[in-house]
C-alpha cells in the first residue's frame, strides 16, 4: 500500500443516495447498506449469532477478543457489537474491532444513516465525535477508556488484509459484509479468503449474510469449515463457519526485515525509561492492556524536552503522499481525538492545561496553498486554506500571509499531558533515578543505577529517552540529532490577549496561559549549552514580529536581556520521522541481510534479528504532542501482539532497523 509520490487528497466518496424511507443506498453497487426489514435484527442474527457472540466472550481464554469486518458502511455492526459487549456481566475481554472500508462516509452522512437507530444514540454519538472523515490511511479510535478499540482502514479490503497477514494470526471472528457478491466481486475474492485464514487465531469463526456458492467454496478452499444456516427474514440461508488452525501466509513479496524472528508473548510487566511525552503515553497504552509499568526517569517527570510551558498540536500537509506526510496526518488526527477525550473527561483542564482552539499555520508558498485548496475541499474538518484576512477572524490577529487553518488543533502544556497519562494504578512513576543502564538477565530486563544496583526489573524494557537514547549500547548506532531549542516567555498585552488560537509561523505562539505566552523556539544544531541567551530571545521575538506586523512596535520595545525562558533539546532523526519499534541485534541483523549490499532490491526471506523484549520510542523532534500518542499505540500493539494501528509501510518507516537497511543498501556498513 505504498502511496509515495501519488497526489494527496481525500479517500474516494461513496456514491450515496437515500431511499424514500431513509435507508442509505449505494448507486455504485446497486445495493442497500442494510436490510429494509430490520437492519439491527439482521446484524444481530447474521453477525453476532453467526459468530456465537457474546457467549464466546465469557469462555474466551485471552485478554482481548478481535473482530475483523470487510466493509464498515454505516458502522451498525460495530455499534451492535459494542452494545452487546457493554451489556456483558462480569469479566469480559478487551474488544478490538478492525474494519476495512474503501468508500467511507462523511460525518454528516454517517449521522444521517445512524439516526434510524435511537437505541444506539449514545454509542453513535461517541463514534461520530471520533470519526476521522475521509482522511486517507488507518485510524485508531479508542472508547471506554481504551477497552474498546476500533481500527478503521480506508483501503481496499484485499490489500489491507494481505498487509495485516504479514503479522500472523490476529483475529477471533470475521464479519463478511461487503455489498452482495454479484454486485461487488472484489470484496469476495479467493486471495482475501486466504488472507483471512492466515490471520485467524485457532477456532476463529466467520459469518456472512450471503449463501452464494462461490463464497462458500472459496472460504472452504482457504481452510474454513462452512455450513449453511437460516438466513434473516425473507432470506432463506446465510453462511457461518470456523477454522481450527491458521493457514500458512502467502509467500513474502518483500524482505520481512521489520518482523522479529522470535515474536514474544504479551508481557505482564514493563520498564519504561524516560518520563516525557513518549514514555508517559506508552505507559498509559500498556496499562490499558493490563501490563504493569515501572516508569523511570533520571530526573523529574517531563523534565527534559517535554517540559515546555506550551506546545502546539502540529502537523504538515503536502501535495504528494509520503511516509512523512501520511504519518504526520494520521498521528495528528489520532492525537486530537485523544486530547479531546481528556478535556471532555476533565483529566485535562481547558485553559490551564491547554485548549483545542484551532491553530493557524502561516505559509510562505502561496502557490502551494492554491493547489492544496482543492484537495482540502472535502476535508474541511482537517484543514482549510485561508487568506490573511480570513485567518484574522479565526486567530484574533492578522498574519502577514495566508496559510492553513486546523480546526481540531490547539495548544497543550506538555507536563500536564504527561501527568494526565499516569492515572492508572498499574503505573508506578519513579523519578530522580540518575543515569541508568539496562541489562538482560534470565528473560528479564534490569534497570541498573550508577552504583551497579538493580533498581527495577521487568519482562520487557522500552527506551523513551530522547537525546539520551544513544547512551545505551544497543541503540548507540542510531543516527539521532540533538537540537537545542530556547523558548521565550512573553507577558500578555492588550493586543495579544485577543489571540484566540495557536499560531505557527517560523516559530509559534499560543493564547496566554496565566497571563504569559510561551513563544519560540530557536533551532540550534550541535549546540549543547543550557544557558538562556538574550540573542535567542530576540530571534524568537523578531520572528513573531515578522509574522504579526501589527505587533511589531510593541515587540521591539521588549528587552531580551530581562526575558525569561527555557532551554530544551529536541531529539530528531535524519528523515524527521520518529523511531519506534523493537531494537535490532545489530551484528546479527547485518549478517542476515548482508547480501543487500550488492543488490538492495533482492528478496531475503528471513525475519529480522531483534533483541528480545527491548524496544525504543524516540526522535519525536518538535512534534511529540502529535506523534507520541500514535507511536505509543503502535508499540503497545507490537508488544502485546495485537493488530497494528498502521500499515506495514508506515511501521517500517518508523522502525529503528530502517537505518541499518538503508546503510546496507548504500554499502555503508
Amino acid at each position: 500500500m505504498n502511496r509515495d509520490n501519488r497526489p494527496w487528497g481525500p479517500t474516494p466518496a461513496p456514491a450515496l443516495t437515500w431511499t424514500e424511507s431513509g435507508e442509505p443506498y449505494s448507486s455504485s453497487f446497486d445495493d442497500l447498506y442494510y436490510s429494509r426489514e430490520d437492519g439491527m435484527a439482521e446484524s444481530r442474527h447474521v453477525f453476532l449469532a453467526g459468530n456465537r457472540l457474546p457467549e464466546r466472550w465469557q469462555a474466551h481464554g485471552d485478554t482481548d477478543f478481535r473482530i475483523a469486518e470487510t466493509g464498515f458502511g454505516t458502522g451498525l455492526n460495530f455499534l451492535l457489537g459494542w452494545q452487546a459487549w457493554r451489556r456483558e456481566p462480569g469479566t469480559r475481554p478487551r474488544l478490538h474491532y478492525v474494519a476495512v472500508e474503501k468508500f467511507p462516509m462523511t460525518r454528516e452522512e454517517l449521522s444521517r444513516a445512524l439516526a434510524s437507530w435511537p437505541e444506539l444514540t449514545p454509542l453513535a454519538q461517541a463514534l461520530l465525535q471520533a470519526w476521522p472523515g475521509r482522511l486517507p490511511g488507518q485510524h485508531r479510535l479508542l472508547f471506554d477508556e481504551g477497552q474498546v478499540v476500533l481500527d478503521l482502514w480506508w483501503e481496499d479490503a484485499g490489500e489491507a488484509f494481505a498487509d495485516l497477514a504479514r503479522q500472523g494470526p490476529l483475529f477471533d471472528a470475521w464479519y463478511l459484509d461487503g455489498f452482495a457478491p454479484a454486485r461487488n466481486e472484489s470484496m469476495w475474492q479467493p486471495a482475501l479468503f486466504h488472507s483471512m485464514a492466515a490471520l485467524s487465531r485457532p477456532g476463529a469463526t466467520v459469518a456472512t449474510f450471503t449463501a452464494a456458492g462461490d463464497v462458500r467454496r472459496g472460504l472452504a478452499a482457504a481452510g474454513f469449515q462452512m455450513t449453511r444456516v437460516p438466513g434473516f427474514g425473507r432470506k432463506r440461508e446465510s453462511l457461518a463457519g470456523h477454522i481450527d488452525r491458521p493457514a500458512a501466509g502467502a509467500p513474502c513479496r518483500e524482505t520481512p526485515w521489520d518482523l522479529p524472528d522470535h515474536p514474544a508473548d504479551k508481557p505482564q510487566s514493563a520498564l519504561v525509561v524516560g518520563a516525557g511525552l513518549a514514555g508517559c503515553l506508552l505507559a498509559k497504552a500498556l496499562a490499558e492492556r493490563g501490563v504493569r509499568v515501572q516508569l523511570l526517569d533520571r530526573g523529574s517527570l517531563a523534565g527534559e524536552a517535554s517540559g515546555n510551558e506550551q506546545g502546539i498540536l502540529y502537523t504538515r500537509l503536502s501535495r504528494k503522499h509520503s511516509a512523512l506526510t501520511d504519518f504526520a496526518l494520521q498521528s495528528f488526527s489520532h492525537a486530537a481525538r485523544l486530547y479531546r477525550h481528556h478535556f471532555a473527561s476533565g483529566t485535562l483542564q481547558a485553559g490551564e492545561d491547554g485548549a483545542l482552539c484551532g491553530s493557524f499555520h502561516q505559509q510562505a508558498d502561496q502557490a502551494e496553498l492554491a493547489l492544496m485548496s482543492d484537495a482540502l475541499e472535502e476535508l474541511g474538518e482537517l484543514a482549510q486554506v485561508l487568506d490573511a484576512g480570513m485567518a484574522e477572524e479565526k486567530l484574533g490577529a492578522q498574519p502577514a500571509l495566508g496559510g492553513y487553518w486546523f480546526p481540531g488543533s490547539g495548544w497543550l502544556r506538555p507536563p500536564a499531558v504527561c501527568r494526565a497519562m499516569l492515572a492508572s494504578p498499574l503505573i508506578e512513576l519513579r523519578e530522580h533515578c540518575g543515569p541508568l543502564a539496562l541489562a538482560a538477565d534470565q528473560g528479564r530486563w534490569r534497570a541498573v543505577d550508577e552504583t551497579g544496583n538493580t533498581i527495577a526489573s521487568a519482562q520487557i524494557a522500552v527506551l523513551c529517552t530522547g537525546t539520551g537514547s544513544t547512551a545505551f549500547d544497543a541503540t548507540r548506532y542510531l543516527p539521532l540529532q540533538s537540537i537545542r531549542g530556547q523558548t521565550s516567555y512573553l507577558p500578555a498585552t492588550g493586543a495579544s490577549r485577543r489571540l484566540r488560537a495557536a499560531f505557527c509561523h517560523k516559530g509559534y505562539i499560543s493564547p496566554a496561559r496565566e497571563g504569559v505566552h510561551c513563544i519560540g523556539a530557536s533551532f540550534k544544531l550541535r549546540d549543547n549549552s543550557v544557558q538562556i541567551r538574550a540573542a535567542e530571545h530576540r530571534e524568537n521575538v523578531d520572528k513573531l514580529a515578522s509574522a504579526l506586523p501589527q505587533w511589531a512596535d510593541d515587540l521591539a520595545r521588549l528587552d531580551p536581556g530581562t526575558m525569561a525562558g527555557r532551554v530544551g533539546f529536541r531529539c530528531a532523526s535524519p528523515d524527521y520521522l520518529p523511531v519506534a519499534g523493537p531494537v535490532p541485534r545489530r551484528t546479527d541483523f547485518l549478517h542476515t541481510y548482508g547480501a543487500l549490499r550488492k543488490n538492495a532490491k533482492q528478496l531475503i526471506d528471513s525475519r529480522g534479528d531483534y533483541m528480545r523484549g527491548l524496544y525504543i520510542n524516540t526522535a519525536h523532534g518538535s512534534r511529540g504532542l502529535s506523534s507520541a500518542p500514535l507511536c505509543a499505540e503502535l508499540l503497545a500493539s507490537m508488544i502485546c501482539r495485537e493488530p497494528p494501528p498502521l500499515s506495514s509501510e508506515l511501521s517500517r518507516a518508523l522502525s529503528p532497523a530502517r537505518f541499518l537497511i538503508r546503510d546496507l543498501a548504500r554499502n555503508r556498513v
